[in-house]
């Protein structure tokens, strides 16, 4: 069978939060564009499912707090239902420490994540270091370090021996929420509003048509998926970066932007929604947040919808779920299960539904939440990838000015990139 050809002005590349906000954007400056999603869904890293009691729950990004002002935005203007996450009570640490203790050493932890982020991203004293060998040399106490790194790597869900000391200060400097950044989720799921988005674009979004080959030169380029060609003046390829670096372009794109594409890796984490008949751990004054400092990206973080929806969320992340990915689900619900009654109590045994959501080594997305540049020479990686090499360019939450990693940021990746294309369309346009 015969591929059919098409023209359109933009190609977006990706139906993330990032492809979704960039082609809202040109279909409000009335630029033409096609949308190819190479999943059955839209929303990227954003995602729902059901689980075992047919809830929908969501299995991807979910949390958002009232400092990312474009996803707050958009979420009410959606008449999206804000939950706002239980954190009245104690915080448990495990191994276990006093209420006492465990607020020390939390503040010890954000301290040393403040410190780190006082060194400037291009001071030479830090040049090579990765963030494991500078909080090696730190001084502080065992407890606060090995809670920093837990934290972090629940985070990034990397090893820190991977990542550049610098890379992680000029990431974490634009994360700048001041209240709890999972303050809220939305009752319909985030995902919810990725639909919501996807909607307003029509038959302008095309669902399951991965690109294949992407042809590029002045004239414009050309995307091949598996049924069609889609010729257009310009591409957006709103992947994260190790997903990009993936894709087949021709001729083969310039060495430097290969090569900055190429100094990523994507992020570890497996997400579980565990269930329970009652919120129990809050008859005890407990908050229901854990953070294991014996396994580093272990955290687990109250999630009911109400009263009627007890749930706790335990997020595993990095080389702890690169090893529990090796587990198969009986495994993995004990191992988690053992970890919660030891922290919790004997009731945290008492489980009506386990869910969970491995992103590691995910086909279309590389992993979660984000991918981050594991090469402490790529100092240049950023800017690189962002001019792009016309008329293909590139977006992702991970190039975004503000909270990097986040979905907030794929909204303003998204925008900014729309932008960008569009006054480069309108140059040609007059020039020609």
């Amino acid at each position: 069978m015969s591929s059919k050809t098409e023209r359109t002005d933009v190609i977006v590349v990706g139906a993330g939060f990032t492809g979704l906000s960039a082609a809202l954007e040109l279909k409000r400056a009335g630029v033409d564009f096609l949308v190819l999603e190479a999943r059955d869904r839209v929303g990227g890293r954003v995602e729902a499912m059901r689980n075992g009691l047919g809830e929908l729950i969501d299995s991807g990004g979910q949390f958002l707090c009232e400092d990312m002002p474009e996803l707050m935005a958009l979420a009410k203007a959606r008449g999206k239902t804000f939950v706002e996450t239980y954190v009245d009570g104690e915080f448990i640490t495990h191994p276990s420490m006093s209420v006492e203790e465990a607020e020390r050493t939390y503040r010890i932890a954000m301290a040393i994540r403040e410190r780190m982020n006082g060194i400037e991203p291009d001071d030479p004293s830090i040049t090579g270091l990765t963030v494991a060998t500078w909080l090696e040399r730190q001084k502080d106490t065992a407890d606060a370090k090995a809670a920093f790194r837990s934290m972090i790597e629940g985070l990034w869900c990397l090893a820190l021996d991977k990542v550049p000391l610098w890379h992680l200060i000029d990431n974490d400097r634009r994360i700048t929420n001041e209240v709890f950044e999972l303050q809220y989720f939305l009752r319909e799921t985030m995902q919810s509003l990725a639909d919501d988005l996807a909607g307003d674009l029509g038959d302008r979004l095309r669902l399951n048509e991965a690109v294949t080959r992407i042809e590029h030169g002045s004239d414009g380029v050309r995307a091949t998926t598996a049924g069609d060609i889609i010729e257009a003046r310009a591409m957006l390829v709103a992947l994260p970066p190790a997903t990009a670096s993936k894709v087949d372009f021709a001729p083969a794109l310039p060495p430097a932007l290969a090569k900055a594409l190429g100094v990523w890796e994507s992020g570890a984490v497996i997400k579980i929604l565990v269930r329970y008949a009652r919120p129990f751990w809050r008859e005890r004054n407990l908050r229901g947040m854990v953070m294991w400092r014996d396994q580093p990206g272990l955290f687990a973080c109250d999630a009911s919808k109400d009263l009627d929806h007890a749930a706790l969320i335990v997020f595993i992340g990095g080389p702890l779920a690169l090893r529990w990915h090796e587990l198969d689900q009986t495994a993995l619900r004990a191992e988690v299960t053992a970890r919660l009654v030891k922290a919790l109590g004997p009731e945290a045994a008492d489980i009506v539904d386990f869910s969970s959501r491995d992103w590691t080594h995910d086909r279309w997305s590389g992993g979660a939440y984000s991918d981050l540049i594991i090469d402490a020479t790529a100092r240049n990686a950023e800017r690189t990838i962002l001019a792009g090499a016309p008329p293909v360019y590139f977006s992702a939450s991970e190039l975004s000015p503000s909270f990097p990693g986040y979905v907030e940021g794929a909204i303003v990746a998204g925008r900014i990139a729309a932008r960008k294309i569009q006054s480069a369309i309108a140059t040609s346009a007059s020039g020609s």
